[in-house]
Parts: structure tokens; C-alpha cells; sequence
């Protein structure tokens, strides 16, 4: 497969339902997907229903079809993910010792597959969706279908990572911590988070029972719109259950946090598409800051306060009779409920409501919260090696949004230089759900993003783009030492108006130095891309007085390039007018 099914939830129940396709057809198709797809990403998957119990049930869909019945998911490929129960298979939330068999599916699942979509399997996740990276499985680590490299994001991590490959049309998460948001945002995906309440949660196996929503992956929001129509509604058999409504939200004053307040953990790219964002919103309304202290206070609440014993309790006696059974990191996490005393546990609910009183006041000056979904995403190497502290930082935007009791919507915002997604999340106040995908069209459309990047089909995509600016440039001396390593051009880019060039004396072959200083000028350069294996070989070969550093552009993206180190300038020439070292060859010449 060399791209994703892009086809749309809604596309496809129209075609089934006018006799274009067929329900049989579409299953047929979802299988040879993920037969392909089993080579790149088998742990995907928790379980899956066999092809024989998938085609009977597309046949019988095309025989309700055919008897005049109408269906708005007819024949639309799903997955679950597997905390969610679904009749015919197990649930396990990851922990094989945990696993039983349901006797009904969950409330939006029946409602699913009365509408006439097909679900062909339950999807993995971070266990007992404690975890936003999606690596604490025992069935493997989903990874990031733009680049395998990276973590997917969690806990929904099979479900986003099945929709991103585009095995299903759509996907069910949950989200207690951003479950239903982070991962969306690596993957270029639609995250839609309901208000609590909106959607039932009977048959949802609890993370924190009093703030978990179910959650829907899709790749636009008319897919979130029609799953939303056919789910949302008050269920009397689920205690936290609450009536339906949809209240209007504009976009005239958006509110972002305070510039230094920000956080991107280093990842410049990050920052830069957030910027870019923000300037499509800005097309929308007006950019407000909000002091984000308090609901980053709020968010500190959720694992760094009493509500971790919520977890806790959700997990019974298995902490206690089992505990190997239980993924470590998992485990040391939960384990910390056990301590929570009772007092803890009021003076969090005390503080929380205070929190909650100055947030709800928010509204008044402002119409709709646009965050960074995460500010950063990390390597699964990285995240193994530092499971708690890096979790916690893809946490840092997202964990107080169900505790103050918000609405959510994580849309893309742009592509690293890598492949992985940057996302923002619109945040309104609970029951604003659609006013939020209304917004998001908004945005969307003013944003104009490409196309997602092509999928990782060999783990190839980990790489380093590289700007060169003097003996390495095409037809240049040393431009062998590039295609030796089968670097890729990228293009001919210029620098920020930061920089100097200067002719570095006695050296041979003749070479630059590219000197950011503040004030300069633009300077050409060429931007190539090396596997990460391929750019440390280069590396080692560059000999002082130059180095390897990061070389901003002029659009505002970074790259690594060329740099160098004070000696450099000793006897050198300012070769800065003319705006390259071509020019300079073409003078000495």
C-alpha cells in the first residue's frame, strides 16, 4: 500500500447505499489493507474478527440496503479500541490477566453498528489508558505511520495509528488526559473529544470514571459530524450520563496562552508551526493571551494530585492479587493511589472547583481556547528510556481540559521536517461540540495545509534534513561526501536575514564560514536529507573550524547546517554582499 485510504466515512455509506459498492466490497478492501499493513504494524491490533464473521456481516448490511433500510455508516470499516467492549470479542485495556468476554457492546458501539458500520477489530493501547505515547502494551508499541520511528501517541495508539495507515474510516479512543487529542496530533488526524456525558460510557472499561469520554478518530470533521449525530445522546443506564444540548460559540476573541508560557521542550518546529497557526486563527478573530497558570495548576491535579487514586480504584483488586500482571510503568503510576488519603482527596476537590470558577470566567472575555495539542513528540527509543518524564510533557497542554469540564477538538497544523504531525486543539466550554467543528472548518480552511505526508512503510523516514552552504553544494568539491550517502536534494532555500559569509583563509578546497550574527542578510543555500545514520558519518568528517549547528531559514524552519567557531573569521574575508559562496567561485574565477 503507497498511500492511505483517504475515502470518508460519509463517502463510502453513500455508495453503498446507492448501489455504487457494496458493504461486502468494502469489507474485502479493509482486509487486503490490513493484510498489507500487517507486514509494517501488526500490534496495531489487539484482535480482529475473522474475514468469514467480517463478510457475513457485511452481507447482511447489504441485504438491509437492498430491503430499503436506510444506513449512514453502511459498510464503513471501524476499530475499537480495546478498553471499549464490542459483543464477539474480548476486552482487555492491554493486561491479558484483565481480559473478559462482554455480554453486550457499549452503548455507542450498538449505535455504530445499527447505523451499518463493520468492525473489524480492537486496537491496542497504552494499558488501562494510563499513558499518552502509546508504548506501555504487552501487545507491542504502535508507532507513528508518518515515520515508525516515533511514538503514536496515547493511550488511543492502535486506534490513531489504524485510522492514520488507513486500514478503517474511523476509529473510536477514549480520553481521560488527552488520550483522544495526542495522538491525533502526531498523526494528522481529527480528534474529537465530547463534552462529559455527551457520549455514553457504558461498556467503557473506566481510566478515571468521573472525567473519561469516548472519542472518535477521523481524517476530517464532516466524518466527526456524522459520528457525533449518530452516538450523542442521554443513556439513563450510565451514571454520568448527561442531556444532550448544543450551545453556539463564535471564534471573534480566540485565547492562546501567554507567550512565556509556552512550552516546546526544545522542539523548534514545534513553535514554529504553532506560530503559523495562530496567524490562520488571526484571519478568524482576535488572538487574545490568557494567563494559562491555573488550568496548567488545574492539569497538575490529574496525576500529581488525588485523582490518580481515581485509576486506582478503577483497577480493583489486580493492583493487589496481581501486580506483575500490570505494565511497570503503569503500575508505579497507580500504585501511588494507594497512599491517597481521604483529606488529599477533598482539598483536590476544594482546589479543583476554585480553579474551575476562574476558568469557567474565562468564557466571559473569550470564545474558544486554540492550544498546542503537545509541544513536542519524541522517538519510542526516547520514551522507553524516560517513560514518566516524557509522558508527562505530551501531557502538558491536554491534562486539564476533562477536569474543568471542556469540550475538545485537536486538528492538524503542519508536518515536521520528519513527518510526524504538530496539532492545536480547539477548547470550548462542555456542550459546545459542534460550535467546535464548526470552528475548525474555520480554521482549516483559512490554514490550507497539504496533504499529509506519505506513509512509513520501512521505517526509513528517520532522518535529518541538512543545510549546506559552500564546498558541499552541487558540482562543489566535496559534494561527493553527500551523494556517497545518498542524501536527497531537498531544494535551494535561503537563510534568515541573520546571518554573515565570510571566505575562510589558506583553506583547501576554499571554504565559507556562516556566522549568525542578528543582523545580515539572506544567504543561499542547498538543504538536503541524510538518513540519521548517514548524517553522523558526515559529521565526523567536518573538520574545525567548522561545525554542525542549526541554521534558520527564511520561512522560519530550522535545519541543521553549517556553523563555525570563532577562529574561522582570523584573516577572512566578508563575502556577505554577495548573498552566496557561488557568487564568491564565480568572482575568483
Amino acid at each position: 500500500m503507497s498511500a492511505p485510504f483517504r475515502l470518508s466515512a460519509a463517502g463510502i455509506a453513500a455508495a453503498v447505499q446507492s448501489g455504487q459498492s457494496s458493504a461486502v466490497a468494502q469489507a474485502e478492501a479493509a482486509l487486503e489493507r490490513i493484510a498489507a499493513y500487517d507486514a509494517v504494524q501488526p500490534q496495531i491490533w489487539i484482535s480482529r474478527a475473522s474475514p468469514e464473521a467480517l463478510l457475513e456481516t457485511a452481507r447482511a448490511i447489504d441485504a438491509r440496503v437492498a430491503a430499503g433500510e436506510h444506513l449512514p455508516l453502511a459498510g464503513v470499516p471501524f476499530a475499537v479500541k480495546d478498553n471499549i467492549d464490542v459483543a464477539g470479542f474480548q476486552t482487555t485495556a492491554a493486561c491479558p490477566a484483565f481480559a473478559y468476554a462482554p455480554e453486550a457492546s457499549a452503548s455507542v458501539v450498538e449505535k455504530l453498528l445499527a447505523a451499518g458500520a463493520l468492525c473489524v477489530g480492537k486496537t491496542n493501547l497504552d494499558q488501562f489508558a494510563t499513558g499518552l505515547n502509546g508504548t506501555r502494551s504487552p501487545y507491542g508499541a504502535p508507532r507513528n505511520a508518518h515515520n515508525l520511528a516515533y511514538v503514536s501517541g496515547g493511550s488511543s495508539s492502535g486506534s490513531a495509528s489504524a485510522v492514520a495507515a488507513g486500514l478503517v474510516a474511523f476509529a473510536l479512543g477514549t480520553d481521560t488526559a488527552g488520550s483522544g487529542r495526542v495522538p491525533a496530533a502526531f498523526q494528522h488526524l481529527i480528534g474529537f473529544k465530547p463534552s462529559k456525558g455527551r457520549w455514553s460510557n457504558r461498556g467503557l472499561v473506566p481510566a478515571c470514571r468521573s472525567i473519561d469520554c469516548i472519542t472518535v478518530f477521523t481524517d476530517n470533521t464532516a466524518d466527526a459530524r456524522l459520528i457525533d449525530t449518530i452516538v450523542a445522546g442521554f443513556d439513563a443506564a450510565d451514571a454520568w450520563s448527561r442531556p444532550l444540548s448544543d450551545l453556539p460559540r463564535g471564534h471573534r476573541t480566540i485565547g492562546v496562552p501567554r507567550r512565556d508560557q509556552r512550552m516546546f521542550f526544545g522542539d523548534g518546529e514545534a513553535e514554529y508551526l504553532y506560530d503559523k497557526a495562530l496567524a490562520a486563527l488571526a484571519d478568524l478573530g482576535t488572538i487574545v493571551e490568557i494567563d494559562y497558570a491555573p488550568l496548567q495548576e488545574a492539569a497538575q491535579l490529574l496525576y500529581g494530585g488525588p485523582w490518580v487514586a481515581e485509576r486506582t480504584a478503577a483497577l480493583g483488586d489486580l493492583l493487589v492479587s496481581n501486580p506483575d500482571a500490570i505494565d511497570p510503568t503503569v503500575r508505579e503510576i497507580v500504585s501511588a493511589g494507594l497512599e491517597t488519603k481521604a483529606v488529599d482527596l477533598f482539598n483536590g476537590i476544594y482546589r479543583l472547583a476554585e480553579l474551575k470558577r476562574h476558568a469557567d470566567q474565562l468564557w466571559d472575555g473569550i470564545d474558544v481556547m486554540a492550544f498546542p495539542t503537545a509541544g513536542t513528540t519524541y522517538r519510542v527509543t526516547e520514551m522507553l528510556a524516560a517513560p514518566i518524564a516524557l509522558n508527562s510533557a505530551l501531557g502538558f497542554y491536554t491534562n486539564f481540559v476533562n477536569l474543568l469540564d471542556m469540550a475538545a477538538l485537536a486538528a492538524p497544523a503542519g508536518a515536521r521536517h520528519n513527518g510526524t504531525g504538530f496539532g492545536i486543539t480547539l477548547i470550548g466550554p462542555a456542550h459546545t461540540d459542534r460550535a467546535l467543528l464548526d470552528i475548525a472548518d474555520a480554521y482549516l480552511a483559512a490554514a490550507a495545509l497539504p496533504s499529509p505526508p506519505p506513509l512509513d512503510l520501512e521505517g526509513k523516514m528517520q532522518t535529518v534534513k541538512l543545510a549546506v552552504v559552500g564546498a558541499h553544494l552541487k558540482d562543489m568539491p566535496l559534494h561527493w561526501q553527500l551523494t556517497s550517502r545518498d542524501a536527497k536534494f531537498v531544494g535551494a532555500f535561503e537563510t534568515a536575514p541573520e546571518y554573515r559569509l565570510y571566505a575562510i583563509a589558506n583553506s583547501v578546497p576554499p571554504k565559507p564560514a556562516l556566522v549568525h550574527t542578528g543582523e545580515g542578510a539572506s544567504i543561499a543555500v542547498e538543504v538536503y536529507e541524510l538518513g540519521v545514520a548517514e548524517f553522523g558519518s558526515f559529521t565526523v568528517e567536518v573538520p574545525p573550524p567548522l561545525a554542525i549547528g542549526t541554521v534558520t531559514l527564511s520561512d522560519g524552519t530550522s535545519v541543521k547546517g553549517f556553523v563555525a567557531e570563532p577562529r574561522a573569521l582570523d584573516g577572512a574575508e566578508d563575502i556577505t554582499h554577495l548573498g552566496g559562496w557561488r557568487a564568491y567561485i564565480a568572482q575568483m574565477a
